[in-house]
């Protein structure tokens, strides 16, 4: 559980001065790209990821709002395409589910190249639903 917390807090501690999160119907999509040695070397060998300046990570939940609460974490499908600035497609960011106690959210890390500037587009069906809920984000990379 500290893991989770420490992973949520370092992943959303932008979230006060720019909101990284999608409005689609009734859920929200928090969406957060950073280098991977922003992340305790704990969090890291919990997850499988390698800490580096050269390491992208990618965080992406789905929240269901209700009214009064802070929404409820659901499962969901997420589609990702990502690409550089002149239309370069990366195929290797593959998401994957991490589920702890309410939690679930999905994760990557991948190589990124200093000042590499990517766009994610994510088609998101959360479960239960039919209809794809979309987010857009941009995230630049510094490594150095």
């Amino acid at each position: 559980m500290r893991i989770l917390v420490t992973l949520l807090a370092i992943l959303f501690a932008g979230l006060v001065q720019a909101e990284n999160a999608t409005q689609s119907g009734a859920y929200t999509i928090h969406h957060n790209a950073l280098t991977s040695d922003t992340l305790s070397p704990q969090t890291a060998q919990a997850y499988g990821i390698q800490r580096s300046t050269s390491r992208g990570m990618l965080n992406i939940s789905v929240i269901r709002n209700k009214a009064g609460t802070s929404g409820e974490a659901v499962s969901a499908q997420i589609a990702l395409q990502a690409s550089n600035l002149i239309g370069q497609k990366r195929a290797d960011i593959q998401l994957r589910e991490v589920r702890e106690q309410n939690a679930i959210y999905y994760i990557a890390d991948f190589p990124v190249a200093h000042r590499e500037h990517l766009i994610f587009n994510l088609e998101v069906i959360p479960e239960g639903e039919t209809a794809a809920l979309r987010a857009r984000f941009e995230q630049e990379f510094y490594t150095r």
